[in-house]
């Protein structure tokens, strides 16, 4: 792929009904998640991925996204790297392999989160079928900014901790403020949670998954 990023695949048990991309958080990596796809997608319907960040030499170690400078606001040249990265790398996956992003779900933890968010809901960018946002924040970065006019309807699931030591739950308040106002279809869980995914969370990301890639199979 000419749009290459680290990463592990999970093949659907059958012809892909759909895919399922989820993006680690700080100074985790490609493998982090990996168990959550089964999960997410217990019967394995969904071509599946987790990606792996491109920054590699940052402390303490492991992938990172971008660079840090104030919680809410990455640093806008390697975030905007990893957007490209990213958004190419899933883009060209799908292509080949003819699924559609209304057919996708793509989500996240942390920093994996942000970067959901982004490539979800970014200017010219193809709705998913679905976000999954864990811990994180919609952005606030110099050459992105949420467009959420025709996404109404879009269905997000947001977990955050009010115990979360690293991202404040208020950041979880505000993504839900801001897509509820847009007409996005947010279930919001808050937790007493640190900065974790608690397992009580994953039924309802399961329900969401299994909801919209089943509608769009039965379009199909």
């Amino acid at each position: 792929m000419s749009a290459d990023l680290v990463h592990r695949l999970r093949e659907p048990a059958g012809a892909a009904e759909g895919a399922l991309v989820l993006n680690h958080g700080r100074g985790a990596d490609e493998h982090d998640l990996f168990g959550l796809l089964d999960a997410l997608d217990p019967e394995r319907r969904l071509l599946a991925v987790t990606t792996g960040a491109p920054l590699t030499d940052v402390p303490p170690g492991g992938r990172h996204w971008y660079l840090v400078e104030r919680v809410g606001y990455p640093e806008p040249r390697t975030f905007a790297s990893s957007y490209g990265l990213l958004t190419g790398f899933v883009d060209e996956l799908l292509a080949e392999r003819g699924i559609g992003w209304e057919r996708t779900v793509i989500g996240g933890f942390s920093m994996g989160s942000v970067m959901s968010y982004a490539v979800a809901l970014g200017r010219g960018r193809p709705s998913p079928a679905a976000v999954l946002a864990f811990s994180g924040f919609i952005p606030t970065v110099e050459g992105w900014a949420p467009a959420l006019e025709g996404r109404e309807g879009l269905p997000v699931v947001i977990h955050h901790g009010r115990q979360d030591p690293v991202i404040s739950v208020e950041f979880g308040r505000s993504a839900r403020d801001l897509l509820t106002g847009a007409g996005l279809a947010v279930d919001y869980i808050e937790s007493d949670a640190g900065h974790w995914l608690p397992p009580e969370v994953v039924p309802r990301a399961v329900a969401v998954v299994a909801a919209v890639t089943s509608a769009e199979s039965e379009r199909a």
